[in-house]
Protein backbone atom coordinates (compact mmCIF):
# COMPACT_ATOMS: atom_id res chain seq x y z
CA UNK A 1 0.00 0.00 0.00
CA UNK A 2 1.12 3.50 -0.92
CA UNK A 3 2.08 5.46 2.37
CA UNK A 4 0.06 8.23 0.61
CA UNK A 5 -2.94 6.63 0.28
CA UNK A 6 -3.02 5.49 4.24
CA UNK A 7 -5.99 7.18 6.11
CA UNK A 8 -5.64 5.14 9.31
CA UNK A 9 -3.56 2.57 10.85
CA UNK A 10 -4.54 -0.39 13.24
CA UNK A 11 -1.95 -1.76 15.17
CA UNK A 12 -2.44 -5.23 16.73
CA UNK A 13 -0.36 -5.58 19.68
CA UNK A 14 -0.70 -2.05 20.25
CA UNK A 15 1.32 -1.59 23.49
CA UNK A 16 4.68 -3.23 22.28
CA UNK A 17 7.69 -1.18 22.58
CA UNK A 18 8.46 -0.83 18.74
CA UNK A 19 4.84 -1.02 18.41
CA UNK A 20 4.43 2.18 19.64
CA UNK A 21 6.97 4.27 18.40
CA UNK A 22 5.58 3.62 14.88
CA UNK A 23 2.25 4.48 16.63
CA UNK A 24 3.25 7.82 17.10
CA UNK A 25 4.90 8.62 14.01
CA UNK A 26 1.64 8.18 12.02
CA UNK A 27 -0.26 10.15 14.72
CA UNK A 28 2.69 12.85 13.86
CA UNK A 29 1.12 12.72 10.34
CA UNK A 30 -2.64 13.53 11.47
CA UNK A 31 -3.32 10.02 10.31
CA UNK A 32 -6.00 7.76 12.77
CA UNK A 33 -4.21 5.07 14.46
CA UNK A 34 -6.34 2.21 16.28
CA UNK A 35 -5.54 -1.11 17.52
CA UNK A 36 -5.68 -3.85 20.39
CA UNK A 37 -3.59 -5.09 23.32
CA UNK A 38 -4.18 -8.06 25.60
CA UNK A 39 -4.06 -5.94 28.18
CA UNK A 40 -3.65 -2.29 29.52
CA UNK A 41 -0.30 -0.75 30.36
CA UNK A 42 1.19 2.36 31.16
CA UNK A 43 2.38 3.02 27.74
CA UNK A 44 -0.87 1.95 25.86
CA UNK A 45 -2.68 4.60 28.47
CA UNK A 46 -0.11 7.00 27.14
CA UNK A 47 -1.09 6.53 23.39
CA UNK A 48 -4.50 6.70 24.29
CA UNK A 49 -3.70 10.26 25.49
CA UNK A 50 -1.64 11.12 22.57
CA UNK A 51 -5.39 10.35 20.41
CA UNK A 52 -4.53 6.50 19.81
CA UNK A 53 -7.96 4.24 19.93
CA UNK A 54 -7.04 1.26 21.79
CA UNK A 55 -8.79 -1.43 23.34
CA UNK A 56 -8.04 -4.91 25.20
CA UNK A 57 -10.68 -7.40 24.01
CA UNK A 58 -9.79 -9.42 20.76
CA UNK A 59 -13.34 -8.99 19.33
CA UNK A 60 -13.56 -7.39 15.58
CA UNK A 61 -16.76 -5.70 16.76
CA UNK A 62 -14.74 -2.85 18.83
CA UNK A 63 -12.21 -2.25 15.84
CA UNK A 64 -12.85 1.59 15.01
CA UNK A 65 -14.99 2.67 12.34
CA UNK A 66 -12.27 4.78 10.75
CA UNK A 67 -10.25 1.29 10.43
CA UNK A 68 -12.94 -0.74 8.75
CA UNK A 69 -11.98 0.54 5.04
CA UNK A 70 -9.44 -1.66 3.13
CA UNK A 71 -8.82 0.45 0.66
CA UNK A 72 -7.14 3.33 2.90
CA UNK A 73 -6.46 1.34 6.32
CA UNK A 74 -3.13 -0.46 6.82
CA UNK A 75 -3.05 -3.40 9.64
CA UNK A 76 0.28 -3.33 11.49
CA UNK A 77 0.56 -6.82 13.56
CA UNK A 78 3.55 -7.98 15.70
CA UNK A 79 4.92 -11.89 15.08
CA UNK A 80 3.69 -12.73 18.75
CA UNK A 81 -0.11 -12.39 17.63
CA UNK A 82 -1.44 -15.67 17.99
CA UNK A 83 -2.72 -17.44 14.76
CA UNK A 84 -6.23 -17.81 15.75
CA UNK A 85 -6.74 -14.20 16.34
CA UNK A 86 -10.11 -12.98 15.92
CA UNK A 87 -9.70 -9.44 14.96
CA UNK A 88 -6.23 -10.47 12.07
CA UNK A 89 -8.85 -13.14 10.96
CA UNK A 90 -11.45 -10.48 10.39
CA UNK A 91 -8.78 -8.31 8.41
CA UNK A 92 -7.62 -11.49 6.11
CA UNK A 93 -10.94 -12.07 5.35
CA UNK A 94 -12.17 -8.49 4.07
CA UNK A 95 -8.76 -7.76 2.49
CA UNK A 96 -6.76 -5.75 4.35
CA UNK A 97 -3.41 -4.90 3.50
CA UNK A 98 -1.45 -6.55 6.41
CA UNK A 99 2.18 -6.02 7.21
CA UNK A 100 4.24 -6.92 9.87
CA UNK A 101 5.79 -3.93 11.93
CA UNK A 102 9.37 -4.47 10.42
CA UNK A 103 7.93 -3.84 6.88
CA UNK A 104 6.23 -0.56 8.12
CA UNK A 105 10.30 0.28 8.51
CA UNK A 106 11.40 -1.50 5.69
CA UNK A 107 9.19 0.70 3.39
CA UNK A 108 10.46 4.06 5.34
CA UNK A 109 14.26 2.54 4.87
CA UNK A 110 13.35 2.78 1.29
CA UNK A 111 12.20 6.58 1.72
CA UNK A 112 15.26 8.23 4.20
CA UNK A 113 18.36 6.72 4.79
CA UNK A 114 18.20 4.33 7.46
CA UNK A 115 20.85 4.41 10.07
CA UNK A 116 20.21 0.55 11.88
CA UNK A 117 21.88 -1.46 14.75
CA UNK A 118 21.61 -5.06 14.39
CA UNK A 119 22.93 -7.77 16.42
CA UNK A 120 21.63 -10.16 19.49
CA UNK A 121 22.71 -7.30 22.51
CA UNK A 122 23.45 -3.63 22.35
CA UNK A 123 20.86 -3.07 20.22
CA UNK A 124 18.65 -0.49 21.87
CA UNK A 125 21.57 1.29 24.22
CA UNK A 126 23.44 1.97 20.92
CA UNK A 127 20.80 3.22 18.60
CA UNK A 128 19.00 5.39 21.43
CA UNK A 129 22.63 6.56 22.11
CA UNK A 130 22.77 7.47 17.97
CA UNK A 131 19.16 8.80 17.82
CA UNK A 132 20.61 11.32 20.78
CA UNK A 133 23.60 11.85 18.78
CA UNK A 134 22.00 12.91 15.45
CA UNK A 135 19.00 14.87 17.18
CA UNK A 136 21.22 17.21 18.94
CA UNK A 137 23.84 17.59 15.70
CA UNK A 138 22.93 19.90 12.99
CA UNK A 139 21.85 16.78 10.84
CA UNK A 140 19.06 15.94 13.13
CA UNK A 141 17.01 12.41 12.43
CA UNK A 142 13.77 10.48 12.89
CA UNK A 143 14.20 7.65 14.80
CA UNK A 144 12.32 4.50 15.59
CA UNK A 145 13.58 2.53 19.08
CA UNK A 146 13.32 0.16 21.28
CA UNK A 147 13.51 1.58 24.75
CA UNK A 148 12.22 5.29 26.21
CA UNK A 149 15.21 7.54 26.38
CA UNK A 150 15.76 9.36 29.46
CA UNK A 151 16.63 12.29 27.32
CA UNK A 152 12.77 12.30 25.70
CA UNK A 153 10.66 10.40 27.77
CA UNK A 154 9.84 8.69 24.62
CA UNK A 155 10.63 6.20 21.79
CA UNK A 156 10.29 8.31 18.81
CA UNK A 157 11.83 11.09 17.59
CA UNK A 158 10.40 13.21 14.11
CA UNK A 159 12.67 15.86 12.37
CA UNK A 160 11.19 17.51 9.22
CA UNK A 161 13.84 17.85 7.94
CA UNK A 162 16.68 15.79 8.06
CA UNK A 163 17.07 12.72 5.85
CA UNK A 164 18.20 10.40 8.10
CA UNK A 165 16.11 7.59 10.28
CA UNK A 166 17.75 5.63 13.17
CA UNK A 167 15.94 2.21 13.82
CA UNK A 168 16.87 -0.84 15.80
CA UNK A 169 17.30 -3.73 13.32
CA UNK A 170 15.36 -7.14 15.04
CA UNK A 171 16.37 -10.24 14.06
CA UNK A 172 13.62 -11.90 15.23
CA UNK A 173 11.31 -13.36 13.43
CA UNK A 174 13.84 -12.74 10.50
CA UNK A 175 12.37 -8.96 10.98
CA UNK A 176 15.27 -7.13 9.52
CA UNK A 177 15.37 -8.18 6.36
CA UNK A 178 12.55 -6.49 5.42
CA UNK A 179 14.77 -3.05 5.55
CA UNK A 180 17.17 -1.38 3.38
CA UNK A 181 20.01 -0.07 5.79
CA UNK A 182 22.49 3.23 4.55
CA UNK A 183 24.40 2.25 7.13
CA UNK A 184 24.26 0.13 9.80
CA UNK A 185 26.44 -1.53 12.69
CA UNK A 186 26.44 -5.46 13.71
CA UNK A 187 27.33 -5.90 17.63
CA UNK A 188 27.24 -9.19 17.96
CA UNK A 189 26.03 -12.63 16.50
CA UNK A 190 25.48 -14.75 20.09
CA UNK A 191 22.95 -17.42 18.72
CA UNK A 192 19.43 -16.93 20.16
CA UNK A 193 15.89 -17.08 18.90
CA UNK A 194 16.68 -21.19 18.06
CA UNK A 195 12.65 -21.62 18.13
CA UNK A 196 12.26 -19.50 15.16
CA UNK A 197 16.05 -20.16 13.51
CA UNK A 198 16.51 -24.39 14.73
CA UNK A 199 20.30 -23.70 14.79
CA UNK A 200 22.94 -21.18 15.48
CA UNK A 201 24.06 -21.78 11.58
CA UNK A 202 21.05 -20.49 10.62
CA UNK A 203 20.84 -17.46 12.96
CA UNK A 204 24.25 -16.77 11.77
CA UNK A 205 23.05 -16.73 8.01
CA UNK A 206 20.13 -14.39 9.12
CA UNK A 207 23.22 -11.92 9.52
CA UNK A 208 25.25 -12.65 6.23
CA UNK A 209 21.63 -12.15 4.78
CA UNK A 210 21.31 -8.80 6.32
CA UNK A 211 24.37 -7.29 5.53
CA UNK A 212 23.02 -7.72 1.52
CA UNK A 213 20.55 -5.11 2.01
CA UNK A 214 22.61 -2.53 2.82
CA UNK A 215 22.50 0.24 0.04
CA UNK A 216 25.35 0.68 -2.67
CA UNK A 217 27.37 3.80 -1.20
CA UNK A 218 26.59 2.81 2.24
CA UNK A 219 28.49 1.03 4.98
CA UNK A 220 28.51 -1.87 7.66
CA UNK A 221 30.39 -1.32 10.72
CA UNK A 222 30.65 -5.24 12.83
CA UNK A 223 32.12 -5.72 16.12
CA UNK A 224 35.29 -6.90 15.07
CA UNK A 225 35.24 -11.15 15.63
CA UNK A 226 32.06 -11.84 14.96
CA UNK A 227 30.93 -15.00 13.21
CA UNK A 228 29.81 -13.51 10.12
CA UNK A 229 30.59 -13.52 6.38
CA UNK A 230 29.29 -10.54 5.37
CA UNK A 231 28.13 -10.50 1.32
CA UNK A 232 28.26 -6.58 0.94
CA UNK A 233 26.94 -4.96 -2.29
CA UNK A 234 29.08 -3.11 -4.66
CA UNK A 235 30.28 0.33 -3.24
CA UNK A 236 29.42 -0.72 0.53
CA UNK A 237 32.05 0.08 3.04
CA UNK A 238 33.21 -2.12 5.67
CA UNK A 239 34.56 -0.95 8.56
CA UNK A 240 35.57 -3.09 11.95
CA UNK A 241 35.30 -1.57 15.64
CA UNK A 242 35.87 -2.83 18.82
CA UNK A 243 37.16 -1.48 22.27
CA UNK A 244 40.84 -1.06 22.08
CA UNK A 245 40.97 -2.12 18.50
CA UNK A 246 39.39 -2.34 14.80
CA UNK A 247 38.96 1.16 12.49
CA UNK A 248 36.70 2.99 14.89
CA UNK A 249 38.19 1.97 18.83
CA UNK A 250 38.73 4.20 22.54
CA UNK A 251 42.07 4.46 23.63
CA UNK A 252 43.26 6.70 27.12
CA UNK A 253 40.40 5.05 29.05
CA UNK A 254 40.03 6.21 32.13
CA UNK A 255 37.18 4.54 34.66
CA UNK A 256 37.35 6.25 38.29
CA UNK A 257 35.39 8.28 40.61
CA UNK A 258 32.16 7.01 38.89
CA UNK A 259 33.45 8.67 35.70
CA UNK A 260 34.24 7.06 32.36
CA UNK A 261 36.46 9.18 29.86
CA UNK A 262 38.65 8.18 26.40
CA UNK A 263 39.58 9.18 23.23
CA UNK A 264 37.84 8.42 20.25
CA UNK A 265 40.04 6.85 17.53
CA UNK A 266 37.99 6.91 13.72
CA UNK A 267 39.58 7.31 10.15
CA UNK A 268 36.72 9.73 9.79
CA UNK A 269 38.78 11.96 12.73
CA UNK A 270 39.63 11.20 16.13
CA UNK A 271 37.27 12.70 19.18
CA UNK A 272 39.45 13.32 22.37
CA UNK A 273 38.10 13.47 26.40
CA UNK A 274 34.61 11.67 25.06
CA UNK A 275 32.84 11.33 28.27
CA UNK A 276 29.96 9.00 28.78
CA UNK A 277 27.19 10.47 30.52
CA UNK A 278 26.29 6.55 31.37
CA UNK A 279 29.47 5.37 33.00
CA UNK A 280 29.03 1.45 32.92
CA UNK A 281 32.21 0.06 30.70
CA UNK A 282 29.63 -1.43 28.01
CA UNK A 283 28.93 1.68 26.82
CA UNK A 284 32.12 2.33 25.63
CA UNK A 285 31.63 -0.13 23.22
CA UNK A 286 28.12 1.15 22.43
CA UNK A 287 29.32 4.18 21.95
CA UNK A 288 32.40 3.67 19.56
CA UNK A 289 29.81 2.06 17.77
CA UNK A 290 26.82 4.92 17.64
CA UNK A 291 30.04 7.65 17.33
CA UNK A 292 30.96 5.68 13.83
CA UNK A 293 27.56 5.72 12.80
CA UNK A 294 27.04 9.66 13.43
CA UNK A 295 30.03 10.79 11.91
CA UNK A 296 29.29 8.42 9.15
CA UNK A 297 26.06 10.81 8.69
CA UNK A 298 27.37 14.01 9.24
CA UNK A 299 27.62 15.03 12.74
CA UNK A 300 30.49 16.97 13.90
CA UNK A 301 33.07 16.24 16.66
CA UNK A 302 32.14 18.93 19.05
CA UNK A 303 28.62 17.57 18.48
CA UNK A 304 29.12 14.24 19.36
CA UNK A 305 31.64 14.93 22.59
CA UNK A 306 28.99 17.37 23.34
CA UNK A 307 26.04 14.34 23.27
CA UNK A 308 27.91 11.67 24.50
CA UNK A 309 27.92 13.47 27.91
CA UNK A 310 24.55 14.54 27.87
CA UNK A 311 23.42 10.53 26.76
CA UNK A 312 21.04 9.90 29.94
CA UNK A 313 20.43 6.50 28.86
CA UNK A 314 17.46 4.03 28.58
CA UNK A 315 14.80 2.80 30.42
CA UNK A 316 15.87 -0.74 31.90
CA UNK A 317 19.16 -0.49 30.06
CA UNK A 318 21.81 -0.10 33.45
CA UNK A 319 18.84 2.00 34.81
CA UNK A 320 20.34 3.41 38.01
CA UNK A 321 17.09 3.47 40.38
CA UNK A 322 19.35 4.34 43.35
CA UNK A 323 22.73 5.36 43.58
CA UNK A 324 25.01 6.42 46.95
CA UNK A 325 27.56 5.25 48.51
CA UNK A 326 26.07 2.62 50.26
CA UNK A 327 23.75 1.28 48.11
CA UNK A 328 23.44 0.84 44.04
CA UNK A 329 20.34 -0.71 42.54
CA UNK A 330 19.50 -0.67 39.04
CA UNK A 331 17.46 -2.31 36.46
CA UNK A 332 18.78 -4.11 33.15
CA UNK A 333 16.93 -5.48 30.40
CA UNK A 334 19.75 -7.94 29.95
CA UNK A 335 18.12 -11.49 29.01
CA UNK A 336 20.64 -13.77 27.10
CA UNK A 337 23.80 -14.88 28.48
CA UNK A 338 25.94 -12.99 26.73
CA UNK A 339 24.20 -10.03 27.63
CA UNK A 340 24.14 -11.06 31.01
CA UNK A 341 27.90 -12.00 31.23
CA UNK A 342 28.60 -8.41 29.92
CA UNK A 343 26.12 -6.62 32.28
CA UNK A 344 28.14 -8.30 35.54
CA UNK A 345 31.78 -7.45 33.98
CA UNK A 346 30.49 -4.20 33.42
CA UNK A 347 29.28 -3.81 37.26
CA UNK A 348 32.39 -4.91 38.41
CA UNK A 349 34.50 -2.80 36.63
CA UNK A 350 32.46 0.17 37.73
CA UNK A 351 31.90 -0.82 41.65
CA UNK A 352 35.35 -2.86 42.03
CA UNK A 353 35.34 -4.36 45.39
CA UNK A 354 31.93 -4.21 45.93
CA UNK A 355 29.53 -6.93 46.39
CA UNK A 356 27.16 -7.57 43.31
CA UNK A 357 23.61 -9.77 43.50
CA UNK A 358 21.26 -9.78 41.21
CA UNK A 359 17.75 -11.05 41.33
CA UNK A 360 16.76 -12.65 37.35
CA UNK A 361 13.83 -13.69 35.82
CA UNK A 362 14.60 -15.85 33.31
CA UNK A 363 12.51 -15.11 29.98
CA UNK A 364 10.95 -18.24 27.69
CA UNK A 365 11.13 -21.45 27.91
CA UNK A 366 12.83 -22.31 24.74
CA UNK A 367 15.59 -19.69 25.62
CA UNK A 368 16.45 -21.32 28.80
CA UNK A 369 15.86 -24.78 27.64
CA UNK A 370 18.40 -24.01 24.84
CA UNK A 371 21.07 -21.96 27.15
CA UNK A 372 20.57 -22.83 30.77
CA UNK A 373 24.19 -23.83 31.09
CA UNK A 374 25.12 -20.33 29.68
CA UNK A 375 23.17 -18.56 32.04
CA UNK A 376 24.59 -20.43 34.75
CA UNK A 377 28.24 -19.75 33.86
CA UNK A 378 27.27 -15.56 33.56
CA UNK A 379 25.27 -15.62 36.43
CA UNK A 380 28.29 -17.40 38.53
CA UNK A 381 30.32 -14.20 38.28
CA UNK A 382 28.13 -12.65 40.73
CA UNK A 383 28.41 -13.20 44.67
CA UNK A 384 24.64 -13.75 45.28
CA UNK A 385 21.82 -14.50 42.78
CA UNK A 386 18.08 -15.03 43.14
CA UNK A 387 16.28 -16.79 40.45
CA UNK A 388 12.53 -16.40 39.99
CA UNK A 389 10.57 -18.29 37.90
CA UNK A 390 10.66 -18.09 34.58
CA UNK A 391 8.39 -15.31 32.14
CA UNK A 392 6.71 -16.89 29.36
CA UNK A 393 5.68 -14.63 27.26
CA UNK A 394 4.28 -15.63 24.02
CA UNK A 395 5.14 -19.58 25.32
CA UNK A 396 3.46 -22.61 26.89
CA UNK A 397 5.57 -24.28 29.02
CA UNK A 398 7.88 -27.10 28.34
CA UNK A 399 8.30 -29.62 30.69
CA UNK A 400 11.23 -30.12 32.61
CA UNK A 401 11.89 -26.91 31.76
CA UNK A 402 12.11 -24.26 34.83
CA UNK A 403 14.71 -22.10 36.51
CA UNK A 404 15.50 -24.70 38.77
CA UNK A 405 17.44 -26.35 35.39
CA UNK A 406 20.08 -22.87 36.02
CA UNK A 407 19.71 -23.04 39.43
CA UNK A 408 21.60 -26.46 39.59
CA UNK A 409 24.04 -25.48 37.12
CA UNK A 410 25.48 -22.19 39.19
CA UNK A 411 28.51 -22.26 41.16
CA UNK A 412 28.50 -24.62 43.90
CA UNK A 413 29.80 -22.33 46.59
CA UNK A 414 28.33 -18.94 45.63
CA UNK A 415 24.90 -18.35 47.31
CA UNK A 416 21.96 -18.40 45.68
CA UNK A 417 17.79 -19.28 45.98
CA UNK A 418 14.92 -19.76 44.18
CA UNK A 419 11.99 -17.74 44.69
CA UNK A 420 8.18 -16.77 43.56
CA UNK A 421 8.70 -12.83 41.97
CA UNK A 422 6.15 -12.02 44.52
CA UNK A 423 8.20 -13.10 47.18
CA UNK A 424 10.94 -10.78 46.22
CA UNK A 425 9.86 -7.75 48.15
CA UNK A 426 10.07 -9.42 51.03
CA UNK A 427 13.72 -10.97 50.11
CA UNK A 428 14.99 -7.24 49.73
CA UNK A 429 13.72 -6.63 52.80
CA UNK A 430 15.39 -8.79 54.81
CA UNK A 431 18.96 -9.29 52.78
CA UNK A 432 21.83 -7.17 53.44
CA UNK A 433 23.05 -5.47 49.85
CA UNK A 434 25.77 -3.52 48.22
CA UNK A 435 25.57 -3.30 44.35
CA UNK A 436 21.80 -5.14 43.49
CA UNK A 437 20.49 -5.61 40.16
CA UNK A 438 17.53 -6.71 38.38
CA UNK A 439 17.86 -8.68 35.53
CA UNK A 440 15.78 -9.78 32.42
CA UNK A 441 13.28 -9.30 30.31
CA UNK A 442 10.19 -10.28 31.63
CA UNK A 443 7.92 -8.08 33.97
CA UNK A 444 10.52 -8.09 37.61
CA UNK A 445 11.05 -4.88 36.26
CA UNK A 446 7.46 -3.98 37.90
CA UNK A 447 8.52 -4.30 40.78
CA UNK A 448 11.52 -1.55 41.06
CA UNK A 449 9.63 1.27 42.31
CA UNK A 450 8.77 -0.65 45.72
CA UNK A 451 12.42 -2.63 45.70
CA UNK A 452 13.85 1.40 45.56
CA UNK A 453 11.50 2.24 48.14
CA UNK A 454 12.26 -0.44 50.67
CA UNK A 455 16.26 0.11 49.91
CA UNK A 456 15.72 3.66 51.12
CA UNK A 457 14.16 3.08 54.59
CA UNK A 458 16.99 0.48 55.24
CA UNK A 459 19.94 2.37 53.76
CA UNK A 460 19.47 6.08 53.50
Amino acid sequence: MDFEAIKSVYFVGAGGIGMSALERYFLSKKIFVGGYDRTACELTEKLRAEGADIHYTDDPTLIPAACLNPDHTLVVYTPAIPADHREMAYFRQHGFTIQKRAEVLGTLTRSMKGLCVAGTHGKTTTSSMLAHLMHQSHVGCNAFLGGITKNYGTNYLLSATSPYVVIEADEFDRSFHHLRPFATVVTATDADHLDIYGTEEAYLESFNHYTSLIQPGGALIAHRGLRMTPRLQEGVKLYDYARTEGDFHAENIRIGGGRIVFDFISPLGHISDVELGVPVSINIENGIAAMALAQLAGAEADEIRRAMASFGGVDRRFDFKLKTDRIVFLSDYAHHPAEIRQSILSLKEVFDNRRIAAIFQPHLYTRTRDFYKDFADSLSLLDEVILTEIYPARELPIEGVTSQIIYDELRPDMKRRLCHKADVPAIVEEGDWDVLVVLGAGDLDNYCDQIADILKKKYC
